[in-house]
């Protein structure tokens, strides 16, 4: 039965082009990809210029209810 469907089946060449089948994909990621490196970097050092010396304390521990 599907020796009979493609009986006159020709496969058609296909012609690579890059214009079409985007050859300069892989170009716009990597731009992407540094563009992004780039900014998380920009966001990390403004959060730290944010934070400056802040350093933050806990409180003790409350030991009222502990036995002795």
């Amino acid at each position: 039965m599907n020796k009979e469907l493609f009986k006159d089946y020709e496969p058609e060449i296909l012609v690579y082009d890059e214009a079409v089948d985007g050859s300069g994909e892989y170009k716009i990621r990597d731009e992407h990809l540094n563009t992004k490196e780039a900014l998380l970097e920009k966001i990390r050092k403004a959060k730290a210029a944010a934070k400056g010396n802040k350093i933050t304390f806990r409180q003790p521990i409350r030991t009222e209810n502990e036995v002795k």
